[in-house]
């Protein structure tokens, strides 16, 4: 019997989950598997894209049992004050890993909204569209490089600009 706390959906089946979530999309991407990357640098280099093309998908809170999927640009972060505003919101959060992984399957370093549990919504940083991205696919050193219009697009994403950049350092 599994532990309480065990996810519903074994983790190990996030990259079928996610690349049956692709291919069901209709949209056109190229499967990367590299293996565990310890950086955005060594992300960006073993996916042959530059730091800012490594799509990082961020799971926020936004009230009890509503949660989002914000994509971020890897040399960029969440702007709080910028998301808020355009959720109308007063407060939002990030969920412990454990409850990440309850809320869309997936472990932290592995989420995508491609193949979540539950089909939250999205919101992009106007910075994804316009490009190819590398995004997740479900597991450790797996991600599909993909057009970013379409992806958000698909996705019914929200696009706005919610991000500023990461700080140097």
């Amino acid at each position: 019997m599994p532990a309480p706390d065990a996810p519903a959906v074994p983790v190990a089946d996030g990259e079928a989950r996610a690349v049956a979530a692709l291919d069901a999309s209709g949209l056109r991407y190229r499967l990367v598997r590299h293996g565990r990357v310890r950086s955005l640098a060594e992300a960006a280099a073993a996916r042959k894209v530059s730091p800012s093309q490594v799509i990082k998908t961020m799971v926020v809170r936004r009230g009890d049992d509503d949660y989002l999927f914000v994509l971020v640009p890897g040399d960029r972060q969440i702007s709080w004050p910028l998301l808020r505003e355009v959720l109308g919101v007063s407060r939002l959060s990030m969920p412990d890993a454990d409850v990440a992984r309850e809320v869309t399957g997936f472990e932290r370093g592995t989420i995508t909204p491609f193949g979540s549990t539950r089909p939250w919504p999205v919101v992009a940083d106007a910075r994804v569209a316009g490009r190819a991205v590398s995004i997740g696919a479900g597991a450790h050193g797996v991600a599909a490089t993909l057009d970013g219009s379409k992806m958000v697009l698909a996705l019914g994403a929200t696009v706005a600009d919610i991000t500023e950049p990461e700080p140097q350092g």
